[in-house]
Formats: structure tokens, C-alpha cells, sequence
């Protein structure tokens, strides 16, 4: 394989080996980060990669290897996950005949994709792999996320007291909703590509009109 070039990488069988070494890591993943939302992202970074002008054979495995290693958000070890899953992600290819100049670069993508890492992504690839995993915790599918990863936290939906985080921090370890105060909603402006940007302003503001939904109906009506 050249590594300037994607016109030898075989795509469809990495893809296939990569999904065969995932599926028994994700047989337990909470129901946020199952195999449905590594292919999401997979096709997200996909698209982006052509977008942007990326190299595929960098981008495609590190999308769908960016979670081999999951730990809980409780987990003390949770900001050292990414660099687990990239350090199993390099073995893997290896032992698998991946070219050995390309490991490094799909291990910094994944190391960098990390939210709670808070690494930077130093190339484009690894801005696109960042950029795909978030684009997937926003719009209709991130709020289907977030209340399904809340639920089985068993957090309650909001604060009952002061629903929305108007008049205090907002705590997304107490309940869910503040989870879009905390994290989700800042999202769109941490973006690196354009193509993501775009996508990410119009998921942005399909969260905001929920939330405004949200609040119209669970705001006692005026006497």
C-alpha cells in the first residue's frame, strides 16, 4: 500500500476485519456506543474523509476501532480510554499485516477522537475522525443517545426543582438534560472541518428547538 495514495487500500476488507475483531469488545457497550454507532460514525468520517480531502486508509480505521475499549463514565480510568483503544487498535493491525507506517497515524486519531481526553488533533485525519464521532452525539440521534445512556444510568431526565440550568452550574453527573449544557450544545463550535461545521449548526439547532419544546411542555401553565 502507498501511503500517498488511497487507490490501493482495499476498503471493504479492512472494514470487514475491523468489524470482526470489534463485535465480541462491544457484545456489553452501553447502548450509546454499539456497533450501530461505530458504523454511523465509520460512514460519517467516510464522507467527510471525500469532503475534505483525507486519507481513507487512515481515517476508515481508526473510525471503526475508535471504540475497542470502552470504560464506564465512572470509571477513574475514563479519560484513558481512548489511548487503551489505540494501543489494542495498533496490535490489532499489526498482527493483522496493516502497513507499519500507517499504525501510528490511525493510533493518534484515535487517541485524539476523546472528548474527556482533551487531546488536540494534529492531522486532518484525525480532525475528521474527531469531528464524525461528535456529529454523532448531536441532532436527532444524539438526543436518542443521550436519553438512552441517561436511562440505563439511571439518571432522572432533570433537576425538578430547576429544570434547565438557568439559575445554577449546570450538573450533567445529577441528571440528563444538563448533559446538553455540559457538552452537547458547545459541540458545533469545537468542530474542525467544514463539511462538519455545516452539518453540526443544523443538528445544533434541532437540539434547541427540543429543548425549547421541552421546556413549553414541562413549564406549569400560568393560572
Amino acid at each position: 500500500m502507498n501511503p500517498s495514495s488511497t487507490r490501493s487500500f482495499d476498503e471493504t476488507l479492512w472494514a470487514a476485519r475491523c468489524f470482526a475483531f470489534l463485535s465480541p469488545r462491544l457484545v456489553d457497550a452501553d447502548p450509546a456506543h454499539d456497533m450501530d454507532h461505530v458504523r454511523r460514525v465509520a460512514d460519517m468520517a467516510r464522507a467527510l474523509t471525500v469532503a475534505e480531502g483525507a486519507r481513507l486508509e487512515i481515517v476508515l480505521p481508526a473510525a471503526w476501532l475508535h471504540d475497542c475499549v470502552l470504560l464506564p463514565k465512572t470509571s477513574p480510568q475514563r479519560a484513558r480510554a481512548s489511548t487503551l483503544a489505540a494501543e489494542a487498535a495498533g496490535e490489532f493491525l499489526r498482527l493483522s499485516g496493516y502497513p507499519p507506517s500507517l499504525i501510528p497515524a490511525v493510533e493518534h486519531a484515535i487517541v485524539a477522537h476523546s472528548f474527556s481526553a482533551g487531546i488536540a488533533p494534529r492531522t486532518l485525519e484525525a480532525k475528521v475522525v474527531q469531528d464524525a464521532d461528535r456529529l454523532d452525539a448531536i441532532g436527532a440521534i444524539g438526543i436518542a443517545r443521550c436519553l438512552l445512556l441517561g436511562g440505563a444510568q439511571r439518571k432522572p431526565l432533570f433537576d425538578s426543582a430547576q429544570p434547565f440550568p438557568d439559575q445554577r452550574p449546570p450538573d450533567d453527573t445529577s441528571n440528563v438534560l444538563d448533559h446538553f449544557y455540559v457538552k452537547l450544545l458547545r459541540l458545533a463550535e469545537l468542530m474542525h472541518t467544514a463539511s462538519a461545521r455545516a452539518e453540526a449548526q443544523q443538528r445544533t439547532q434541532f437540539m434547541q428547538q427540543f429543548l425549547a419544546q421541552l421546556r413549553r411542555e414541562i413549564t406549569p401553565p400560568a393560572p
